[in-house]
């Protein structure tokens, strides 16, 4: 019976280790050939994957953003996260909505980057697209993986003008839902400082951004100090119009960043105006006004029964784009009304109807590019409600780094043509990306091959980032006094490499983030 009992012991151990074999043999083919996880380190294609940072809130309106945490600016080495709290050091992070500059060094958790994971071999089935966001080798330190997002593809011939991707002379217009993740925050009424006098702000102290233009009446806290309405007769013409010295302006700054290159970003014209509104009834107009290199578009909603696009010409004579009648929502609905004009395309939605007008391809088709500050405003007549206003702008690609030098090609006067198998990307975090605009040597392959210089080529391509599957985990107790003994503790340490996913470089993605 012993023997009998010892034998079955023995084959279930065995039955055991077979599975744990073929577990583990499974997962190591799953891991080599099909999907993996990565951990992105840096931010340099912030906001859209995050590298270590501090999670924040500002401290005056309580707006949520996430501001990077540079390693070296804490004598501690490249791609470290520490397990203890330590001091948002000056210069302060901005909020993206407010604009308030956070004063004090206090003293809070590194949160890890995002998690992501990588379809591997992807791309020899599929081809890569534009916009895909893509792991590869760096072409030159190949033991080391990047992330950055795909904007050229082999044979076409790229111009980054105006913060604008265009190939063979065309704008590139973004997918809606990649569109979606690249909306950059400027302002969000429902977000306002509780000590507006405090000082801190752009201005000094906080004044409420949106001002009435003369003649008009607005309500500015119809109901509550976010919410915007309008009660008024006839057929004149109500405008609120956005102050851009009053909260933030138009440049291409990422809260992210070090808040010291605010003054010195490009501006961005790609503009869009979001908020929520009560029924639009007959008689009722509600619209919204964008400038785009000092050419004015209108998006309306007419009394709810009508959305329409219009252009307002040098003389003052308006021009119908277009239109499109549509079924009212019920008098109790709201609405969401948004009107954007991003990659020469007018978009207006309302309630669920869209409208959209193609201002062109070309270059010049939408304007002259040309570095003017744009101007905002929200127009109405009769009887609104406005609630949840915020702005927008587009991602806008560099041509010149923060302290003025020119990349090194794809430039309005310097586009570059892609040969086969060759591809080109950039950061979505534009100022703090080292990125094919900059790559200043040539690639490096086996046996003493060279690749050309600000491409990557199609084998050095690792995968398709699929999606983020841990944003960055909490750590309880991180400042206390256990947690930073923990941290020396070199045992500590090592068991962090061994836990981390993955440990090591040349299979963590090091995005190159400056």
């Amino acid at each position: 019976m012993k023997q009998t009992e010892d034998a079955s012991g023995v084959h279930a151990f065995v039955a055991t280790l077979e599975w744990l074999i073929v577990a583990f043999a499974t997962t190591l083919v799953f891991i080599v050939f099909e999907m993996q996880a990565y951990t992105i380190p840096t931010g340099s294609m912030a906001d859209t994957l995050r590298g270590a940072h501090f999670r924040l809130r500002c401290r005056q309106c309580a707006y949520p953003y996430d501001y990077d945490f540079l390693p070296p600016s804490y004598g501690m080495p490249s791609n470290v996260t520490p397990g203890f709290n330590v001091p948002v050091v000056p210069p302060g992070p901005r909020c993206p909505s407010c604009g308030y500059r956070q004063q004090t060094a206090e003293r809070r958790p590194v949160t890890k980057g995002d998690r992501i994971f990588v379809l591997k071999c992807v791309y020899q089935f599929f081809e890569p697209k534009r916009w895909d966001v893509v792991v590869f080798k760096n072409p030159l330190d190949p033991q080391v993986n990047y992330i950055k997002r795909l904007v050229a593809l082999p044979g076409e011939t790229l111009a980054i003008i105006d913060g604008d991707i265009y190939i063979n002379g065309e704008i590139q217009r973004k997918p809606r839902r990649t569109q979606e993740e690249l909306w950059m925050p400027v302002y969000d009424n429902d977000y306002q400082p509780v000590h507006p006098k405090a000082g801190g702000f752009n201005g000094g102290v906080w004044h409420q951004p949106f001002v009435n233009q003369s003649g008009s009446d607005w309500n500015l806290s119809a109901d509550s100090p976010t919410v915007f309405g309008l009660d008024a007769e006839g057929d004149r013409l109500h405008a609120l119009v956005y102050n851009t010295r009053a909260g933030n302006d138009f440049r291409a700054t990422y809260a992210y960043d070090d808040p010291r290159l605010h003054s010195r970003m490009p501006i961005c014209s790609d503009l869009m105006v979001r908020f929520d509104t009560a029924s639009v009834d007959e008689g009722d107009r509600v619209g919204v006004a964008l400038t785009k290199y000092g050419i004015e578009y209108r998006g309306w909603v007419l009394d709810g029964r009508m959305l329409k696009l219009e252009k307002v010409h040098a003389n003052g004579l308006i021009e119908e784009l277009a239109a499109k009648a549509i079924a009212p929502p019920e008098a109790s609905a709201a609405g969401g009304f948004q009107f954007a004009n991003v990659d020469h395309m007018l978009r207006l939605e309302w309630a669920g109807h869209e409208l959209e007008f193609d201002l062109g391809a070309g270059v010049d088709d939408a304007g002259v590019p040309q570095e003017v500050m744009p101007r905002l405003a929200i127009l109405g007549t009769g009887q609104l409600t406005l609630f949840h206003v915020s702005i927008f702008r587009d991602i806008h690609y560099l041509t010149n780094s923060p302290d003025g030098s020119p990349i090194l090609r794809a430039g309005k006067d310097d586009p570059f043509t892609l040969e086969d198998d060759q591809f080109f990307v950039l950061g979505d975090n534009s100022p703090a990306s080292l990125d094919a605009r900059w790559w200043d040597a040539p690639g490096v392959g086996n046996s003493g091959q060279e690749y050309r210089e600000g491409v990557v080529p199609r084998d050095y391509l690792v995968g398709k980032a699929f999606f983020v599957y841990w944003p960055g985990p909490y750590k309880p107790f991180n400042d206390s006094a256990l947690a930073r003994l923990l941290e020396k503790n070199r045992l500590t340490r090592i068991l962090k490499i061994f836990l981390n996913v993955p440990a090591v470089d040349g299979i963590k993605i090091i995005d190159g983030g400056a």
